[in-house]
Protein backbone atom coordinates (compact mmCIF):
# COMPACT_ATOMS: atom_id res chain seq x y z
CA UNK A 1 0.00 0.00 0.00
CA UNK A 2 2.81 2.42 0.89
CA UNK A 3 4.59 1.68 -2.36
CA UNK A 4 1.43 2.43 -4.34
CA UNK A 5 0.87 5.71 -2.54
CA UNK A 6 4.45 6.73 -3.13
CA UNK A 7 4.29 5.84 -6.82
CA UNK A 8 1.00 7.66 -7.27
CA UNK A 9 2.43 10.74 -5.55
CA UNK A 10 5.48 10.90 -7.80
CA UNK A 11 3.28 10.23 -10.83
CA UNK A 12 0.94 13.06 -9.86
CA UNK A 13 3.84 15.51 -9.49
CA UNK A 14 5.36 14.43 -12.79
CA UNK A 15 2.01 14.58 -14.59
CA UNK A 16 1.18 18.17 -13.64
CA UNK A 17 4.76 19.36 -13.90
CA UNK A 18 4.69 17.94 -17.42
CA UNK A 19 1.36 19.60 -18.19
CA UNK A 20 2.40 23.10 -17.21
CA UNK A 21 5.95 22.52 -18.39
CA UNK A 22 4.51 21.68 -21.80
CA UNK A 23 2.40 24.83 -21.75
CA UNK A 24 5.42 26.85 -20.74
CA UNK A 25 7.38 25.21 -23.56
CA UNK A 26 4.70 26.26 -26.02
CA UNK A 27 4.83 29.77 -24.64
CA UNK A 28 8.59 29.80 -25.03
CA UNK A 29 8.41 28.68 -28.66
CA UNK A 30 5.96 31.45 -29.49
CA UNK A 31 7.93 33.87 -27.32
CA UNK A 32 11.09 32.98 -29.23
CA UNK A 33 9.54 34.29 -32.42
CA UNK A 34 8.19 37.40 -30.71
CA UNK A 35 11.43 38.24 -28.86
CA UNK A 36 13.47 37.72 -32.00
CA UNK A 37 11.27 40.06 -33.99
CA UNK A 38 11.00 42.68 -31.24
CA UNK A 39 14.75 42.59 -30.54
CA UNK A 40 15.50 42.95 -34.25
CA UNK A 41 13.05 45.84 -34.66
CA UNK A 42 13.78 47.78 -31.45
CA UNK A 43 17.31 46.62 -30.54
CA UNK A 44 18.74 46.55 -26.97
CA UNK A 45 17.72 50.18 -26.29
CA UNK A 46 14.07 49.46 -27.11
CA UNK A 47 14.14 46.27 -25.05
CA UNK A 48 15.62 48.28 -22.18
CA UNK A 49 12.81 50.84 -22.44
CA UNK A 50 10.17 48.08 -22.30
CA UNK A 51 11.96 46.57 -19.32
CA UNK A 52 12.01 49.86 -17.38
CA UNK A 53 8.32 50.53 -18.03
CA UNK A 54 7.39 46.98 -17.01
CA UNK A 55 9.47 46.98 -13.82
CA UNK A 56 8.02 50.34 -12.70
CA UNK A 57 4.40 49.36 -13.39
CA UNK A 58 4.91 45.98 -11.68
CA UNK A 59 6.33 47.77 -8.65
CA UNK A 60 3.26 50.02 -8.45
CA UNK A 61 0.83 47.14 -9.04
CA UNK A 62 2.45 44.99 -6.35
CA UNK A 63 2.34 47.96 -3.98
CA UNK A 64 -1.42 48.48 -4.28
CA UNK A 65 -3.04 45.06 -4.87
CA UNK A 66 -3.00 44.04 -1.15
CA UNK A 67 -1.64 40.61 -2.10
CA UNK A 68 -5.14 39.36 -2.91
CA UNK A 69 -4.04 37.44 -6.00
CA UNK A 70 -2.03 35.16 -3.68
CA UNK A 71 -3.94 35.16 -0.39
CA UNK A 72 -7.27 34.55 -2.15
CA UNK A 73 -6.05 31.23 -3.57
CA UNK A 74 -5.90 29.71 -0.09
CA UNK A 75 -9.40 30.91 0.89
CA UNK A 76 -11.03 29.84 -2.37
CA UNK A 77 -9.22 26.50 -2.37
CA UNK A 78 -10.43 25.64 1.15
CA UNK A 79 -14.06 26.47 0.27
CA UNK A 80 -13.78 24.54 -2.99
CA UNK A 81 -12.37 21.43 -1.27
CA UNK A 82 -15.13 21.54 1.35
CA UNK A 83 -17.77 21.60 -1.37
CA UNK A 84 -19.45 24.63 0.21
CA UNK A 85 -21.03 26.27 -2.85
CA UNK A 86 -22.59 29.25 -1.06
CA UNK A 87 -19.39 30.10 0.82
CA UNK A 88 -17.38 29.72 -2.36
CA UNK A 89 -19.56 32.15 -4.30
CA UNK A 90 -19.52 34.63 -1.42
CA UNK A 91 -15.70 34.55 -1.35
CA UNK A 92 -15.57 34.98 -5.13
CA UNK A 93 -17.77 38.09 -4.91
CA UNK A 94 -15.62 39.44 -2.11
CA UNK A 95 -12.38 38.82 -4.03
CA UNK A 96 -13.72 40.57 -7.13
CA UNK A 97 -14.84 43.59 -5.13
CA UNK A 98 -11.50 44.01 -3.38
CA UNK A 99 -9.59 43.59 -6.66
CA UNK A 100 -11.71 46.25 -8.36
CA UNK A 101 -11.18 48.71 -5.49
CA UNK A 102 -7.43 48.13 -5.26
CA UNK A 103 -7.09 48.33 -9.04
CA UNK A 104 -8.80 51.71 -9.26
CA UNK A 105 -6.75 53.00 -6.32
CA UNK A 106 -3.52 51.83 -7.96
CA UNK A 107 -4.47 53.43 -11.26
CA UNK A 108 -5.16 56.76 -9.56
CA UNK A 109 -1.87 56.58 -7.66
CA UNK A 110 0.04 55.93 -10.89
CA UNK A 111 -1.50 59.07 -12.43
CA UNK A 112 -0.71 61.19 -9.37
CA UNK A 113 2.90 59.96 -9.20
CA UNK A 114 3.53 59.95 -12.96
CA UNK A 115 6.03 62.82 -12.85
CA UNK A 116 7.95 61.31 -9.93
CA UNK A 117 7.95 57.89 -11.58
CA UNK A 118 9.44 59.43 -14.71
CA UNK A 119 12.25 61.01 -12.73
CA UNK A 120 12.90 57.94 -10.52
CA UNK A 121 12.93 55.51 -13.44
CA UNK A 122 14.88 57.39 -16.06
CA UNK A 123 16.51 60.52 -14.70
CA UNK A 124 16.46 61.97 -18.21
CA UNK A 125 13.69 63.20 -20.49
CA UNK A 126 10.05 63.64 -19.51
CA UNK A 127 8.06 60.38 -19.48
CA UNK A 128 5.18 61.72 -17.37
CA UNK A 129 2.60 61.26 -20.11
CA UNK A 130 3.84 57.72 -20.73
CA UNK A 131 3.10 56.72 -17.14
CA UNK A 132 -0.32 58.39 -17.24
CA UNK A 133 -1.15 56.33 -20.33
CA UNK A 134 0.24 53.19 -18.66
CA UNK A 135 -1.85 53.68 -15.49
CA UNK A 136 -4.80 51.52 -16.67
CA UNK A 137 -2.43 48.52 -16.63
CA UNK A 138 -2.32 48.72 -12.82
CA UNK A 139 -6.11 48.34 -12.60
CA UNK A 140 -6.15 45.66 -15.29
CA UNK A 141 -3.47 43.64 -13.48
CA UNK A 142 -5.45 43.77 -10.21
CA UNK A 143 -8.61 42.46 -11.87
CA UNK A 144 -6.68 39.78 -13.79
CA UNK A 145 -4.88 38.67 -10.64
CA UNK A 146 -8.16 38.20 -8.80
CA UNK A 147 -9.72 36.14 -11.58
CA UNK A 148 -6.57 34.02 -11.86
CA UNK A 149 -6.76 33.37 -8.11
CA UNK A 150 -10.36 32.20 -8.54
CA UNK A 151 -9.39 29.75 -11.28
CA UNK A 152 -6.42 28.44 -9.28
CA UNK A 153 -8.48 27.97 -6.13
CA UNK A 154 -11.16 26.13 -8.12
CA UNK A 155 -8.49 23.84 -9.66
CA UNK A 156 -9.23 24.91 -13.23
CA UNK A 157 -5.82 23.81 -14.48
CA UNK A 158 -6.85 23.30 -18.11
CA UNK A 159 -8.38 26.77 -18.28
CA UNK A 160 -5.22 28.29 -16.81
CA UNK A 161 -3.14 26.47 -19.40
CA UNK A 162 -5.38 27.70 -22.24
CA UNK A 163 -5.22 31.29 -21.02
CA UNK A 164 -1.44 31.15 -20.96
CA UNK A 165 -1.21 29.87 -24.54
CA UNK A 166 -3.80 32.26 -25.98
CA UNK A 167 -2.20 35.20 -24.19
CA UNK A 168 1.25 34.65 -25.67
CA UNK A 169 -0.21 34.12 -29.15
CA UNK A 170 -2.22 37.33 -28.88
CA UNK A 171 0.88 39.22 -27.74
CA UNK A 172 2.78 37.96 -30.79
CA UNK A 173 0.18 38.96 -33.36
CA UNK A 174 -0.58 42.35 -31.81
CA UNK A 175 2.71 43.75 -30.49
CA UNK A 176 5.04 42.81 -33.35
CA UNK A 177 3.03 44.61 -36.09
CA UNK A 178 2.77 47.68 -33.84
CA UNK A 179 6.53 47.75 -33.26
CA UNK A 180 7.22 47.16 -36.94
CA UNK A 181 5.11 50.10 -38.14
CA UNK A 182 5.60 52.56 -35.28
CA UNK A 183 8.87 51.54 -33.59
CA UNK A 184 9.44 52.75 -30.01
CA UNK A 185 6.27 54.90 -30.22
CA UNK A 186 4.24 51.67 -30.02
CA UNK A 187 5.75 50.49 -26.71
CA UNK A 188 3.22 52.19 -24.41
CA UNK A 189 0.05 51.30 -26.38
CA UNK A 190 1.25 47.72 -26.95
CA UNK A 191 1.81 47.20 -23.19
CA UNK A 192 -1.72 48.44 -22.46
CA UNK A 193 -3.28 46.31 -25.21
CA UNK A 194 -1.45 43.14 -24.08
CA UNK A 195 -2.57 43.64 -20.45
CA UNK A 196 -6.15 44.17 -21.62
CA UNK A 197 -6.12 41.02 -23.76
CA UNK A 198 -4.90 38.92 -20.85
CA UNK A 199 -7.68 40.29 -18.64
CA UNK A 200 -10.36 39.59 -21.25
CA UNK A 201 -9.10 36.04 -21.74
CA UNK A 202 -9.07 35.40 -17.99
CA UNK A 203 -12.51 36.80 -17.21
CA UNK A 204 -13.90 34.94 -20.22
CA UNK A 205 -13.15 31.64 -18.46
CA UNK A 206 -13.78 32.82 -14.90
CA UNK A 207 -17.17 34.43 -15.55
CA UNK A 208 -18.46 31.24 -17.13
CA UNK A 209 -17.78 29.39 -13.88
CA UNK A 210 -18.85 32.20 -11.58
CA UNK A 211 -21.08 34.83 -13.24
CA UNK A 212 -20.01 38.38 -12.52
CA UNK A 213 -21.16 39.60 -9.11
CA UNK A 214 -19.73 41.93 -6.47
CA UNK A 215 -20.16 42.22 -2.72
CA UNK A 216 -23.62 43.55 -2.00
CA UNK A 217 -22.86 45.63 1.10
CA UNK A 218 -20.08 46.87 3.35
CA UNK A 219 -20.52 43.91 5.69
CA UNK A 220 -19.83 41.43 2.88
CA UNK A 221 -16.80 43.46 1.85
CA UNK A 222 -15.54 43.58 5.45
CA UNK A 223 -15.45 39.77 5.55
CA UNK A 224 -12.41 39.99 3.32
CA UNK A 225 -10.30 41.80 5.93
CA UNK A 226 -8.76 38.53 7.09
CA UNK A 227 -7.68 37.78 3.55
CA UNK A 228 -6.41 41.35 3.19
CA UNK A 229 -4.38 41.14 6.41
CA UNK A 230 -2.79 37.92 5.16
CA UNK A 231 -2.04 39.64 1.89
CA UNK A 232 -0.26 42.62 3.45
CA UNK A 233 2.92 40.57 3.82
CA UNK A 234 2.61 39.54 0.17
CA UNK A 235 2.29 43.22 -0.75
CA UNK A 236 5.45 44.16 1.12
CA UNK A 237 7.26 41.15 -0.36
CA UNK A 238 6.02 42.15 -3.81
CA UNK A 239 7.22 45.71 -3.27
CA UNK A 240 10.62 44.45 -2.20
CA UNK A 241 10.86 42.08 -5.18
CA UNK A 242 9.71 44.61 -7.75
CA UNK A 243 11.71 47.28 -5.95
CA UNK A 244 14.87 45.20 -6.17
CA UNK A 245 14.26 44.67 -9.87
CA UNK A 246 13.56 48.39 -10.28
CA UNK A 247 16.70 49.46 -8.40
CA UNK A 248 18.95 47.08 -10.33
CA UNK A 249 17.68 48.16 -13.74
CA UNK A 250 17.68 51.84 -12.82
CA UNK A 251 21.24 51.48 -11.51
CA UNK A 252 22.33 49.90 -14.78
CA UNK A 253 20.57 52.67 -16.69
CA UNK A 254 22.24 55.44 -14.66
CA UNK A 255 25.76 53.98 -14.53
CA UNK A 256 25.84 52.40 -17.98
CA UNK A 257 23.13 52.65 -20.68
CA UNK A 258 19.74 51.44 -21.85
CA UNK A 259 21.59 48.83 -23.94
CA UNK A 260 23.05 47.36 -20.73
CA UNK A 261 19.58 47.25 -19.16
CA UNK A 262 18.29 45.46 -22.24
CA UNK A 263 21.14 42.94 -22.17
CA UNK A 264 20.72 42.23 -18.45
CA UNK A 265 16.93 41.93 -18.77
CA UNK A 266 17.14 39.60 -21.76
CA UNK A 267 19.73 37.37 -20.07
CA UNK A 268 17.98 37.23 -16.70
CA UNK A 269 14.49 36.66 -18.07
CA UNK A 270 15.60 34.08 -20.62
CA UNK A 271 17.35 32.01 -17.93
CA UNK A 272 14.37 32.27 -15.57
CA UNK A 273 11.89 31.48 -18.35
CA UNK A 274 13.55 28.27 -19.48
CA UNK A 275 13.94 26.96 -15.94
CA UNK A 276 10.35 28.09 -15.34
CA UNK A 277 9.16 25.26 -17.58
CA UNK A 278 9.74 22.96 -14.63
CA UNK A 279 8.70 25.40 -11.86
CA UNK A 280 5.43 26.50 -13.47
CA UNK A 281 3.31 23.85 -11.68
CA UNK A 282 4.39 24.94 -8.18
CA UNK A 283 1.71 27.54 -7.56
CA UNK A 284 -1.16 25.77 -9.33
CA UNK A 285 -0.72 22.20 -8.09
CA UNK A 286 1.98 21.93 -5.42
CA UNK A 287 0.88 24.85 -3.23
CA UNK A 288 -2.73 23.59 -2.71
CA UNK A 289 -1.50 20.08 -1.90
CA UNK A 290 1.03 21.42 0.59
CA UNK A 291 -1.57 23.70 2.19
CA UNK A 292 -3.88 20.72 2.76
CA UNK A 293 -1.21 19.00 4.88
CA UNK A 294 0.19 22.08 6.63
CA UNK A 295 -0.59 20.75 10.15
CA UNK A 296 1.39 17.53 9.68
CA UNK A 297 5.15 18.14 9.75
CA UNK A 298 6.09 14.67 8.49
CA UNK A 299 3.61 14.79 5.62
CA UNK A 300 4.69 18.31 4.67
CA UNK A 301 8.34 17.28 4.58
CA UNK A 302 7.48 14.29 2.39
CA UNK A 303 5.48 16.41 -0.08
CA UNK A 304 8.25 19.03 -0.27
CA UNK A 305 11.00 16.45 -0.72
CA UNK A 306 9.17 14.64 -3.52
CA UNK A 307 8.52 17.92 -5.30
CA UNK A 308 12.21 18.82 -5.02
CA UNK A 309 13.27 15.42 -6.34
CA UNK A 310 11.06 15.63 -9.44
CA UNK A 311 11.90 19.30 -10.08
CA UNK A 312 15.64 18.70 -9.77
CA UNK A 313 15.60 15.63 -12.00
CA UNK A 314 13.59 17.41 -14.69
CA UNK A 315 15.43 20.73 -14.72
CA UNK A 316 19.01 19.41 -14.55
CA UNK A 317 19.29 18.00 -18.12
CA UNK A 318 17.56 21.11 -19.44
CA UNK A 319 20.17 23.33 -17.75
CA UNK A 320 23.08 21.35 -19.21
CA UNK A 321 21.74 21.57 -22.76
CA UNK A 322 20.87 25.24 -22.19
CA UNK A 323 24.42 26.08 -21.05
CA UNK A 324 26.00 24.41 -24.08
CA UNK A 325 23.54 25.84 -26.62
CA UNK A 326 23.59 29.47 -25.38
CA UNK A 327 26.19 30.77 -27.89
CA UNK A 328 23.76 29.77 -30.65
CA UNK A 329 20.46 30.34 -28.82
CA UNK A 330 21.05 33.95 -27.79
CA UNK A 331 21.77 35.38 -31.27
CA UNK A 332 19.07 33.11 -32.72
CA UNK A 333 16.35 34.12 -30.25
CA UNK A 334 17.26 37.81 -30.03
CA UNK A 335 20.06 39.09 -32.28
CA UNK A 336 23.84 39.19 -32.51
CA UNK A 337 23.80 42.40 -30.43
CA UNK A 338 22.85 40.33 -27.36
CA UNK A 339 25.91 38.04 -27.49
CA UNK A 340 27.76 39.95 -24.68
CA UNK A 341 25.26 38.62 -22.11
CA UNK A 342 25.97 34.92 -22.81
CA UNK A 343 28.73 34.71 -20.18
CA UNK A 344 26.43 36.13 -17.51
CA UNK A 345 23.71 33.61 -18.39
CA UNK A 346 26.04 30.60 -18.26
CA UNK A 347 27.00 31.54 -14.71
CA UNK A 348 23.39 32.31 -13.71
CA UNK A 349 22.40 28.75 -14.71
CA UNK A 350 23.95 27.47 -11.47
CA UNK A 351 21.43 29.52 -9.48
CA UNK A 352 18.67 27.46 -11.12
CA UNK A 353 19.93 24.22 -9.54
CA UNK A 354 19.57 25.77 -6.09
CA UNK A 355 16.24 27.34 -7.08
CA UNK A 356 14.88 23.87 -7.91
CA UNK A 357 15.73 22.76 -4.37
CA UNK A 358 14.76 25.85 -2.40
CA UNK A 359 11.51 26.84 -4.16
CA UNK A 360 9.35 23.99 -2.74
CA UNK A 361 10.76 24.76 0.73
CA UNK A 362 9.94 28.45 0.27
CA UNK A 363 6.24 27.56 -0.02
CA UNK A 364 6.17 26.17 3.54
CA UNK A 365 5.57 29.57 5.23
CA UNK A 366 2.70 30.24 2.81
CA UNK A 367 1.11 26.84 3.42
CA UNK A 368 1.37 27.41 7.19
CA UNK A 369 -0.20 30.86 6.88
CA UNK A 370 3.02 32.32 8.29
CA UNK A 371 3.13 35.32 6.00
CA UNK A 372 5.66 37.22 8.10
CA UNK A 373 8.24 34.46 7.81
CA UNK A 374 7.69 34.55 4.08
CA UNK A 375 8.22 38.31 4.15
CA UNK A 376 11.42 37.99 6.16
CA UNK A 377 12.93 35.44 3.77
CA UNK A 378 11.94 37.49 0.71
CA UNK A 379 13.34 40.69 2.22
CA UNK A 380 16.72 39.13 2.96
CA UNK A 381 16.94 37.73 -0.57
CA UNK A 382 15.99 41.01 -2.26
CA UNK A 383 18.42 43.09 -0.21
CA UNK A 384 21.27 40.66 -0.85
CA UNK A 385 20.44 40.56 -4.56
CA UNK A 386 20.58 44.34 -5.00
CA UNK A 387 23.81 44.73 -3.02
CA UNK A 388 25.60 41.83 -4.72
CA UNK A 389 24.48 42.69 -8.27
CA UNK A 390 25.59 46.32 -7.82
CA UNK A 391 28.97 45.23 -6.47
CA UNK A 392 29.31 42.50 -9.08
CA UNK A 393 28.55 44.86 -11.98
CA UNK A 394 31.03 47.46 -10.71
CA UNK A 395 33.73 44.81 -10.45
CA UNK A 396 33.16 42.56 -13.48
CA UNK A 397 30.33 44.08 -15.55
CA UNK A 398 27.53 41.79 -16.74
CA UNK A 399 29.54 38.70 -15.81
CA UNK A 400 29.62 40.05 -12.27
CA UNK A 401 25.80 40.23 -12.31
CA UNK A 402 25.66 36.50 -13.13
CA UNK A 403 28.13 35.66 -10.37
CA UNK A 404 26.12 37.77 -7.91
CA UNK A 405 22.80 36.11 -8.81
CA UNK A 406 24.29 32.63 -8.28
CA UNK A 407 26.04 33.63 -5.05
CA UNK A 408 22.81 35.07 -3.61
CA UNK A 409 20.94 31.96 -4.77
CA UNK A 410 23.27 29.75 -2.73
CA UNK A 411 23.00 31.98 0.36
CA UNK A 412 19.21 32.04 0.05
CA UNK A 413 19.08 28.24 -0.23
CA UNK A 414 21.12 27.87 2.99
CA UNK A 415 18.95 30.42 4.82
CA UNK A 416 15.66 28.78 3.78
CA UNK A 417 16.97 25.29 4.62
CA UNK A 418 18.02 26.34 8.14
CA UNK A 419 14.90 28.45 8.74
CA UNK A 420 12.38 25.80 7.68
CA UNK A 421 14.28 23.16 9.64
CA UNK A 422 13.94 24.99 12.96
CA UNK A 423 10.64 26.80 12.31
CA UNK A 424 8.59 23.98 10.75
CA UNK A 425 10.60 20.83 11.41
CA UNK A 426 11.38 20.27 7.74
CA UNK A 427 14.00 17.60 7.04
CA UNK A 428 15.69 17.35 3.64
CA UNK A 429 15.70 13.70 2.56
CA UNK A 430 18.82 11.74 1.67
CA UNK A 431 17.41 11.24 -1.82
CA UNK A 432 17.39 14.98 -2.46
CA UNK A 433 21.06 15.18 -1.47
CA UNK A 434 21.95 12.17 -3.61
CA UNK A 435 20.16 13.50 -6.71
CA UNK A 436 21.78 16.91 -6.24
CA UNK A 437 25.23 15.29 -6.02
CA UNK A 438 24.43 13.23 -9.11
CA UNK A 439 23.26 16.14 -11.28
CA UNK A 440 25.29 19.18 -10.19
CA UNK A 441 28.63 17.78 -11.48
CA UNK A 442 27.11 17.58 -14.99
CA UNK A 443 26.33 21.31 -14.77
CA UNK A 444 29.84 22.15 -13.54
CA UNK A 445 31.46 20.14 -16.32
CA UNK A 446 29.15 21.76 -18.90
CA UNK A 447 30.27 25.18 -17.73
CA UNK A 448 33.94 24.18 -17.98
CA UNK A 449 33.31 23.01 -21.55
CA UNK A 450 32.25 26.56 -22.48
CA UNK A 451 35.92 27.60 -22.23
CA UNK A 452 36.93 25.07 -24.92
CA UNK A 453 37.58 26.72 -28.29
CA UNK A 454 37.61 23.53 -30.40
CA UNK A 455 34.06 23.14 -31.84
CA UNK A 456 34.26 19.35 -32.08
CA UNK A 457 35.25 18.94 -28.45
CA UNK A 458 32.80 21.65 -27.32
CA UNK A 459 29.73 20.17 -28.97
CA UNK A 460 30.75 16.53 -28.60
CA UNK A 461 31.50 16.66 -24.87
CA UNK A 462 28.66 19.12 -24.21
CA UNK A 463 25.99 16.95 -25.84
CA UNK A 464 27.41 13.86 -24.13
CA UNK A 465 27.06 15.55 -20.73
CA UNK A 466 23.48 16.57 -21.51
CA UNK A 467 22.55 13.06 -22.61
CA UNK A 468 24.18 11.55 -19.51
CA UNK A 469 22.23 13.92 -17.23
CA UNK A 470 19.03 13.08 -19.09
CA UNK A 471 19.70 9.33 -18.81
CA UNK A 472 20.18 9.59 -15.05
CA UNK A 473 16.91 11.50 -14.64
CA UNK A 474 14.94 9.08 -16.81
CA UNK A 475 16.34 6.09 -14.95
CA UNK A 476 15.36 7.49 -11.54
CA UNK A 477 11.93 8.79 -12.59
CA UNK A 478 11.08 5.50 -14.30
CA UNK A 479 11.56 3.69 -11.01
CA UNK A 480 9.54 6.20 -9.05
CA UNK A 481 6.47 6.61 -11.25
CA UNK A 482 3.87 4.45 -12.94
CA UNK A 483 3.59 6.77 -15.94
CA UNK A 484 6.12 4.77 -17.92
CA UNK A 485 4.07 1.59 -17.59
CA UNK A 486 0.86 3.50 -18.39
CA UNK A 487 2.46 4.89 -21.55
CA UNK A 488 3.54 1.43 -22.68
CA UNK A 489 0.04 0.06 -22.10
CA UNK A 490 -1.51 2.86 -24.18
CA UNK A 491 0.94 2.21 -27.03
CA UNK A 492 0.21 -1.52 -26.93
CA UNK A 493 -3.54 -0.91 -27.00
CA UNK A 494 -3.21 1.40 -29.99
CA UNK A 495 -1.16 -1.13 -31.93
CA UNK A 496 -3.60 -3.88 -30.98
CA UNK A 497 -6.50 -1.87 -32.42
CA UNK A 498 -4.64 -1.27 -35.64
Amino acid sequence: MKKTEQTDSYSHILKYTGLFGGVQGMNILVGIVRNKLVATILGPAGMGLISLFNSTINLLANSTNLGISMSAVKSISEAFDNGDESTLRRIVRMVRSWCLLTGLAGMLLCILLSHQLSWWTFGWGDHTLHFVLLSPIVAIMAVTGGEMAILKGARQLKHLASISIYNVLAALFVSVPLYFFFGEKAIVPSLVIMALMQMLLTIGYSYRMFPIALARDKKSLAEGMGMVRLGIAFVVAGILGSGADFVIRSFLSYTSSLETVGLYSAGYMMTMTYAGMVFSAMETDFFPRLSASNKLCTTSSTIVNRQIEVSLLLVSPLLVFFTIALPILMPLLYSGKFTPVVGMMQVTVFAMYFRAIKLPMAYLPLAKGDSWSYLFLEAVYDILLVVCVVLGFRKWGLMGCGIAITFVGVLDFILILVYTRYKYGYHMSCRVRIYAMMQLPFGILAYLVTFVSNPLIYWGVGMLLGCASLAVSIMVLRKKTSLWESLKKKVKRRFARE
